[in-house]
């Protein structure tokens, strides 16, 4: 009942001040004195309403603070705030939250961007797209619609703003969306290999691989690969390919030596380390990152979103979008993986489990 008492008093304060501006208007035009109304004289009436909604915005109070922005796009729509308002109202829809309050910024964002695709704000409101998504996210193991669609909305921003101020910041929102969703991806490859249907498996990481490179795993995602066709009697065929990947593309990681001794026992010629790929892992070894031990493991599990603190810091995200079509295709026609459900031959190398975060 206070709450109501105290909304409805707030919204008198407002048709009370959107009363005196009607009335400052009238008055005005009838040549009479404009301090009958309690107003600054020289303050306009558009900048007056966005100054105070705005303000009531500020102390939390969204729905009054809309209702004045929205007053002031329908009364003057030729004012300079017009934008403002516009963006204005998506920005408290972002700051109330919820469910109802992300979906309905999105949508307020997204018209921002339709009528105003030219002002500077279209780059923050891409990026405000993207955020609410990000917000959404789900863990790894969970659904990854807001993943995916957070992921979309920061390549647009990339690919219409590659330049901008924001530009940075969307690109390492980007890398910790595309870490969530590799997570996924080497999660759900590990349970269909416990699950004995390897071809699956093999066709999961052949996405994570290919279209998330920086993903903090991808060398142990190699190394899988090149496993499960050894097991399936790939050998140097095919899995070499993916030994040879690893000494190039992750020469710091852990089980490049051990790749390098694939190579040699296959007799297969083994690569100089990539220049660029040695510099951006030098550089990912000087953050510092946090090592939870077992209570910031088990605090861990009561977040609602996934933990981003192993993304990648450097490099250049995968700009290339998703499509499940095409995607879930290249996993039903895996070449040379036709023979993976069933026994095995071969070699019995097994693929390496994700390390524990």
């Amino acid at each position: 009942m206070a709450l109501e008492t105290t909304t409805q008093t707030h919204s008198l304060r407002l048709w009370g001040l959107l009363g005196l501006l009607a009335g400052g208007m009238i008055l005005s035009s009838c040549g009479r004195k404009a301090a009958a109304v309690d107003l600054d004289a020289s303050a306009e009436p558009d900048k007056v309403l966005f100054e105070t909604a705005i303000e009531e915005i500020g102390k939390g109070r969204h729905e009054v603070g809309r209702l004045a922005l929205q007053t002031l796009m329908n009364t003057y729509p030729d004012s300079e705030y017009l934008a403002k308002a516009k963006l204005g109202i998506a920005d408290s829809y972002y700051k109330e939250g919820g469910a109802s309050g992300m979906t309905q910024a999105v949508a307020e964002y997204e018209d921002f961007i339709t009528f105003f695709p030219f002002l500077d704000e279209a780059a923050y409101a891409q990026m405000q797209v993207g955020m609410a998504h990000y917000r959404r996210m789900e863990k790894p193991d969970r659904d990854h619609s807001e993943a995916l669609a957070a992921e979309t909305a920061l390549q647009i921003l990339l690919q219409k703003y590659p330049d901008g101020p924001i530009a940075e910041e969307g690109r390492q929102r980007l890398r910790e969306v595309q870490e969530v969703l590799a997570e996924g991806e080497m999660r759900t490859a590990q349970y269909y290999f416990i699950r004995g249907a390897d071809r699956s498996a093999l066709g999961r990481l052949q996405r994570l691989t290919s279209r998330y490179p920086l993903y903090s795993q991808a060398d142990r995602a190699q190394w899988n690969l090149a496993a499960l066709y050894e097991r399936h009697g790939g050998g140097a065929e095919l899995s070499t390919q993916y030994y040879s990947r690893i000494v190039t593309d992750y020469p710091l990681s852990p089980l490049a030596a051990a790749a390098r001794e694939k190579l040699i026992k296959y007799g297969a010629p083994v690569p100089d380390p990539g220049p660029a790929a040695l510099e951006r892992m030098k550089r990912e070894q000087e953050i510092e990152r946090p090592r939870p031990g077992f209570v910031g493991r088990s605090l861990g599990m009561l977040k609602a979103g996934p933990d981003v603190s192993m993304a990648a810091r450097f490099g250049s995200p995968t700009m290339t979008p998703f499509n499940a079509e095409t995607e879930d295709a290249a996993i039903l026609g895996i070449p040379g993986a036709a023979s993976a459900v069933g026994g095995a031959s071969g070699v019995t190398a097994q693929p390496v489990a994700p390390t524990q975060r």
